[in-house]
């Protein structure tokens, strides 16, 4: 149901309230357990106070969450990009073989033992090549229609280095590194430091800023190629730009936290159901969406057992049913 109203701050407003409830959650539950007045407390000390309470917060939280609602807004909005460019509601950001790119790069640099900032640095250029291989098949095939092409080539691709993870997970160390590589690709985040955010944001932020600046175009990508070229717009160069613009958000975000599936495909939906199709309303639901998800999916993360739960199970637990709702829901001549 589209939210009442015309405007479209108010409806993205509406949409902060239960996305803040998310980050205050975040704050308080955990292994370590805060009630409200001793998180306001110790956010107000700030970072340099010196009490166990400022240093769940300021040390161990704040990245957490930080790391959170940058990752989830990032694959939404990508999620929510490709969606339109490619005229289907059922594609995801690792429609191009991205997340299988970053998990091989991953699997490769846990193999030879290198350091996680290595391990986060390759899994970025393994995502950025796997789309680049993608592209270049593409290019080379023009019989077709590209967007099918770019879809087959993506699932090509993407099975490919998928196949080469489980050559490297069937060699590893099978105590050690076989793991590492294991948790690595149900995605988490237990290992991320604020360097890495200072690192991935302006990533994420230099992919962001194209899909902002383009938003009312990409509305013309529903319409077919000769239509959009018949209202101006060069389709090959703006799909082309939100291409990279996706991948660069996508691979930056699965660098640092490993593979978190499904909220590229089901938020976009979520924030579309909520806001309608126009692009320049459902980019800042799916931001805002995509950022309180993931939250709150890292708060019952290592708040609902003993051990902290990978963010990846938990996400496909939401995931696979809501996406078994959309096909069924398309099948009736839903929207």
């Amino acid at each position: 149901m589209i939210l009442a109203g015309h405007s479209a701050a108010l409806r993205v407003a509406a949409l902060s309230a239960p996305v803040f409830a998310a980050l205050l959650a975040a704050f308080a539950f955990g292994p370590y357990p805060l009630s409200p007045a001793e998180t306001l407390a110790a956010l107000w000390a700030g970072p340099s106070a010196v009490n166990d309470a400022a240093t769940v917060v300021w040390q161990l939280r704040l990245p957490r969450i930080g790391a959170g609602f940058l990752v989830g807004a990032a694959l939404a909005a990508a999620g929510a990009a490709y969606q339109g460019m490619f005229r289907n509601p059922l594609v995801s950001p690792d429609i191009l073989g991205v997340s299988a790119g970053a998990g091989l790069g991953a699997a490769l640099a846990i193999y030879f033992g290198l350091p996680l900032a290595a391990v986060q640095a390759i899994a970025f250029v393994g995502g950025l090549l796997a789309v680049a291989a993608v592209v270049f098949v593409a290019g080379r095939v023009r019989r077709h229609d590209p967007v099918l092409v770019l879809v087959l080539a993506g699932v090509a691709v993407g099975t490919l280095f998928s196949a080469g993870i489980s050559l490297v997970k069937v060699l590893a160390d099978p105590s050690v590194q076989l793991p590492s590589i294991t948790f690595w690709l149900l995605g988490g985040l237990n290992a991320v430091a604020p360097a890495d955010l200072w690192l991935a944001a302006p990533l994420i932020g230099a992919g962001l800023l194209p899909m902002l600046l383009l938003r009312w175009r990409v509305n013309l990508l529903s319409l077919s190629d000769e239509e959009a070229a018949a209202l101006g717009v060069n389709v090959a160069r703006l799909r082309g730009i939100l291409i990279v613009s996706a991948t660069l958000m996508t691979a930056a975000a699965v660098s640092i936290t490993g593979i978190v599936g499904w909220i590229g495909l089901v938020v976009p939906h979520a924030a579309r159901l909520l806001v309608g199709p126009e692009f320049s309303r459902l980019l800042p639901a799916a931001l805002l969406l995509g950022g309180g998800f993931l939250v709150a999916a890292d708060t019952l993360a290592r708040s609902a057992a003993a051990i902290e739960l990978p963010l990846g199970i938990l996400t496909a637990l939401v995931g696979a049913p809501v996406f078994l709702w959309l096909l069924a829901r398309s099948g009736r001549g839903g929207a």
